[in-house]
């Protein structure tokens, strides 16, 4: 198991600047694990919504907006046992890595983050952040890509041939391509997701089909009316996303119910544990993590 190479943020700035070659050298470094194993179940923590300038969480606005904080919430999740890894983008990745946070532990890297929140072209969410490439060269297990599917804007078309290309590529180098899928459209000038159990079903038809191959393809799917329905729709190895719902205990209920169903492999979730109403990031992981296990 290799060590942490940076000990505080400040040492992460000065290395940074000094010897950026570190960082590929701390990849190569870190223990990695298989994606499955054990009972097969995972619990991921996500932390890629800055990078797509989505730092709100709930009533809270700017709560993203300090990194230190963000990766203090992350190491005291990763500290977690039962937390088997996480989903972001290169810059928090490395940062985790030079911290040695992500040790046998899944590292999923997110792909496109250019569909910025609030921005006219959010529906054309091409490829920005992690290739499929630099996942497979940094040993992690996967990359994932949002695919917000509008009928009525032309921007989706562009998005769902960059997924279907980044599908590909991942499985060329027999990596995990986690597609979050969704039927999109905007109210009142926002982008809102269709939470209904038939626009869940049809985005998820739509998603998993992306592609020249499914054989590397998982599924990222929201907790809605009906889950034993809607999972009826896909055979894809499904973790289910936790969103920033207005009732975190409402939404632990739904998440635990819906771990029943067999597709169902295990959760993805980032602002509900990352920022819970308390702060106390370790014991929302740690509620979390025993409904997984």
């Amino acid at each position: 198991m290799s060590d942490a190479v940076c000990a505080d943020y400040t040492a992460i700035t000065e290395l940074r600047a000094t010897d950026p070659g570190a960082i590929e050298r701390a990849w190569q470094n870190r223990t990695t694990r298989p994606t499955v194993r054990g009972n097969g179940r995972l619990m991921i923590v996500a932390a890629d919504h800055p990078a797509r300038g989505a730092l709100a969480v709930g009533s809270r606005p700017t709560a993203m907006n300090s990194r230190t904080d963000l990766l203090d919430r992350l190491r005291a999740a990763l500290a977690d046992p039962g937390v088997d890894g996480v989903l972001a983008t290169a810059d928090i990745l490395d940062d985790l890595v030079l911290l040695g946070a992500l040790d046998d532990k899944v590292v999923f890297s997110s792909m496109n983050r250019g569909g910025l929140a609030g921005a006219q072209f959010e529906l054309d969410d091409r490829m920005t952040a992690t290739t499929a490439a630099a996942t497979a060269a940094a040993r992690m297990n996967g990359g994932k890509m949002l695919c917000r599917i509008d009928l009525g804007d032309p921007g989706t078309v562009a998005t769902l041939e960059a997924c279907a290309r980044a599908v590909d590529e991942l499985a060329s180098h027999g990596l995990i391509a986690m597609v979050e899928p969704f039927m999109s459209a905007r109210v009142d000038g926002k982008v809102r997701n269709d939470l209904s159990p038939d626009a869940v079903i049809k985005s998820i038809h739509i998603g998993q089909a992306l592609g020249s191959t499914s054989a590397y393809t998982w599924m990222k799917l929201p907790v809605v009316d009906e889950m034993d329905r809607v999972m009826d729709s896909t055979t894809l190895p499904t973790l289910l996303l936790g969103g920033d719902p207005a009732d975190p205990d409402e939404a632990f209920a739904s998440w635990e119910k819906a771990l029943g169903l067999p597709s169902v492999r295990g959760l993805i979730v980032g602002r509900t544990l990352l920022y819970p109403a308390d702060d106390d990031v370790s014991s929302a992981v740690a509620a979390a993590v025993a409904m997984v296990r």
